[in-house]
């Protein structure tokens, strides 16, 4: 998969310590950059570029994953989700779709987030009959809004 990241300047270090988990997984990564300390810019940048389909997947990082999460969220669709464990990881692709995930450099460590981008990455999401209605509603009100 072809994968955008992206992150504000606090978070460097840390993405910088993951781009080789994600190339180690045979990805192909992007880097959008840390320089700017409006780390919404960032996230609207690898937003756009994963909701237009020039990459397949998104990972964003701040200091907790969250100003990047909202940031992306409101690119239209942008699916988000902070993770802060393995099980969330798997969920938001196979109950929700999710397209970005977020992770916070000062409340994640890691190992553990080498763990999180591994599940994450290895998901497929296939439309089901307990999830795919919920989706689909989310979607439904995007177009509405």
């Amino acid at each position: 998969m072809k994968i955008a990241i992206g992150c504000d300047p606090n978070a460097e270090a840390f993405k910088q310590a993951l781009i080789p988990t994600i190339e180690k997984l045979g990805h192909e990564v992007t880097d959008f950059g840390s320089d700017d300390p409006i780390y919404a810019n960032v996230a609207f940048a690898v937003g756009e570029a994963v909701a237009a389909k020039k990459y397949d997947r998104g990972i964003l990082f701040c200091g907790t994953g969250l100003g990047v999460m909202l940031a992306a969220n409101k690119v239209k669709g942008v699916y988000a989700a902070v993770l802060g464990d393995i099980y969330s990881a798997q969920r938001a692709v196979l109950s929700n779709n999710c397209n970005v995930i977020t992770l916070g450099s000062q409340v994640t460590g890691i190992k553990l987030a080498e763990m999180i981008i591994t599940e994450y990455l290895s998901q497929t999401y296939v439309y089901n009959e307990r999830s795919g209605k919920k989706v689909d509603r989310i979607l439904e009100y995007e177009r509405e809004h």
